[in-house]
């Protein structure tokens, strides 16, 4: 008997039930502020993902000893900001009520405020990890409140001063950079405060929100707002690592735009940077004398 044809990311094929994250995606670019496609980025992945290994060399960890669920991607309204938001933290929510980790894929990195609503709400104490090229930090683009430009600010309305952690930021407004020493803690250039904000965020409920333009686009082109000055592939794999060894209880990549890279080795980047965090994610759970 055939059977029915269901594309997943490679190796998050779990039941529901049994899984302990739930990957979703939210393909919405409409507030992006340069070039769009990142509402292309979780369907393209799931296509190529089958280029890659379950395997990981680096943490020796395989997908097939994962319980990931895959729940497909959002229809999300391209007219409605708001509403698309709305379906993200509802989804988001649903994912946290089974007692789940939520695992979202953008889409633009406004997508990210839907998901982080939902995880305050269950957890009120919530922090934030910020891997990004941009400050995000604005009050609004031209005239717009919901922006990926402001998507940052939005959440700090949500958790409030000295809970936002932000690394590798090298572009924004004189004001917004102005803003953040009286309500983040912001890093520029690098990823080097990692060590300094894990001492801090250890045992805290962290959201973590990784904008992979936070590398260099001579290594990750196929984005909408490409900085140069950025990380390479590497550190960002340690550091998205690193950072997963934390208390997360929801977390998202976003702001591929695959379309703007038509060799496709953004979307690699992009899918092996996946799989690494999920991997140390169910770490406590694969890991042992039966792992790989």
């Amino acid at each position: 008997m055939l059977s029915p044809n269901i594309e997943t990311f490679l190796g998050c094929e779990a039941d529901f039930a049994e899984a302990r994250i739930v990957l979703f995606g939210a393909p919405f670019d409409s507030t992006t502020s340069y070039r769009p496609g990142t509402r292309f980025a979780s369907k393209v992945m799931r296509a190529e993902s089958y280029g890659l290994e379950t395997y990981s060399p680096y943490q020796d960890l395989d997908m097939e000893d994962a319980k990931v669920f895959d729940s497909g991607d959002l229809e999300l309204s391209f007219g409605n900001t708001e509403q698309a938001l709305a379906d993200i933290e509802a989804r988001a929510a649903e994912i946290l009520a089974a007692n789940k980790l939520p695992f979202l894929i953008g889409g633009e990195h406004l997508v990210s405020l839907g998901a982080i609503r939902a995880v305050h709400n269950k957890y009120p104490d919530l922090h934030i990890l910020h891997f990004d090229a941009h400050t995000d930090l604005r009050e609004e683009y031209l005239g717009a409140r919901l922006s990926h430009a402001s998507v940052i600010r939005r959440a700090w309305e949500l958790v409030g001063d000295d809970k936002i952690w932000q690394l590798g930021i090298r572009s924004g407004m004189k004001e917004e950079f102005q803003w953040a020493k009286e309500h983040t803690h912001l890093y520029k250039f690098d990823l080097k405060a990692l060590p300094q904000a894990l001492a801090t965020l250890k045992d805290k409920p962290v959201y973590f929100t990784i904008d992979l333009d936070v590398m260099d686009p001579s290594v990750f082109p196929g984005t909408g707002t490409p900085e140069y000055g950025g990380v390479s592939f590497k550190e960002l794999m340690e550091a998205a690592v690193a950072g997963c060894g934390l208390n997360i209880v929801g977390c998202d990549i976003v702001e591929l735009a695959p379309t703007l890279d038509n060799s496709g080795a953004s979307t690699a980047a992009a899918l092996k940077i996946l799989r690494e965090m999920l991997l140390k994610l169910e770490e406590p759970f694969i890991s042992g004398p039966e792992s790989v």
